[in-house]
């Protein structure tokens, strides 16, 4: 195992030299790639190896197995260009066959005016632009140290009156070393099939030959557009918890990102809590990422108990260089 935790390590150190062709622009479903929780996104989006909450199922499904309570979270984000971002999800317990998991994911553009060449100031008309992801996961945990985990996501893109839909699935494993020790996780995000969009607005009205009087005109005609595959992520990551006495702790976190759509890229991140009334975080996220947009991260969070039930509320910010900073919160409940 120790060789194994250094094989690991050694390849998140050898992840940034890698220069591979970026093929940014040739994916769909770029939603899915949002971090919907305020601890890890505070952590520069490295939760891959954790497992210590509703949070990190995002990054590795395998975490479901190690979660037997409860929870539920809700997250909301102030996203770029005043987009809004929201993510529901929670866990259903199931004793000794393991345990499940749901999500909802949602993002809207809200109204904008319909602008053409011969109307640039608007139509009258308004649209919008919603995506929309449906998740349903399992988790086991193969041993008291190892879990295992799926995720299985209907993915739909709507742009007006014109959508695409596709399946995607994740997969992830997960080891715990004995104690206090070090975790280590990966997984595969977003495996699925290609897609194109289709719907009313691409169905046209169509002159087979406008040189020519006397033919019929108003033919009845669709434009066929590509196809597209969702943004794929492979994640490898190393944790390592801290105590640094009853109570506080440390814990450190390092992600590598293979994506499908862009160049592989490392994030970093660190969190100081002291009981559960209190945590620190700070991360940078796209390290070494060719072309990356800002990267510092911070946050932090609060919790406590109500009886039986624990609640928790984090915050995180996120630099996204000319595009601006991102806002997230995310409320959490355990039963």
């Amino acid at each position: 195992m120790k060789r194994l935790a250094m094989a690991i390590a050694l390849g998140l150190l050898a992840a940034g030299p890698l220069h591979a062709q970026s093929n940014t622009g040739t994916a769909i479903g770029q939603f899915l790639m949002i971090d919907p929780g305020a601890r890890f996104a505070a952590m520069g989006n490295a939760g891959v190896s954790t497992s210590d909450g509703i949070q990190s199922v995002y990054y590795n499904p395998a975490s479901i197995g190690f979660l037997a309570r409860w929870e539920f979270t809700f997250t909301h984000a102030a996203w770029l260009a005043d987009i809004t971002y929201d993510y529901a999800a929670v866990i259903l317990p199931m004793g000794k066959v393991g345990n499940a998991f749901a999500s909802v994911t949602a993002l809207n553009s809200g109204a904008m005016d319909v602008r053409t060449v011969d109307q640039p100031l608007g139509t009258g008309e308004q649209f919008t632009v919603s995506d929309v992801a449906l998740g349903l996961g399992y988790g086991l945990p193969l041993t008291d140290r190892v879990s295992a985990g799926v995720q299985a996501n209907y993915v739909q893109e709507r742009i007006w009156h014109s959508s695409a839909g596709t399946l995607t699935i994740s997969v992830g494993t997960l080891y715990q070393m004995p104690g206090n020790g070090l975790r280590i996780g990966a997984s595969l995000s977003n495996f699925g099939t290609r897609t194109h969009y289709d719907g009313r607005d691409l169905r046209i009205i169509y002159d087979f030959d406008p040189n020519r009087f006397g033919d019929n005109n108003t033919l009845p005609g669709e434009r066929f557009v590509d196809s597209y595959p969702v943004p794929q992520m492979f994640r490898v990551g190393l944790g390592l918890p801290w105590k640094i006495d009853n109570q506080q702790r440390l814990y450190f976190a390092a992600d590598a990102h293979h994506p499908s759509d862009n160049t592989e890229s490392v994030s970093l991140g660190a969190e100081y809590a002291y009981r559960t009334l209190l945590a620190v975080r700070l991360g940078f996220r796209d390290l070494l990422l060719q072309d990356a947009e800002g990267g510092l991260t911070f946050g932090a969070g609060t919790g406590g108990q109500l009886d039986n039930v624990h609640y928790r509320l984090d915050y995180a910010w996120a630099d996204y260089g000319r595009l601006d900073g991102t806002h997230r919160i995310t409320f959490g409940v355990i039963f």
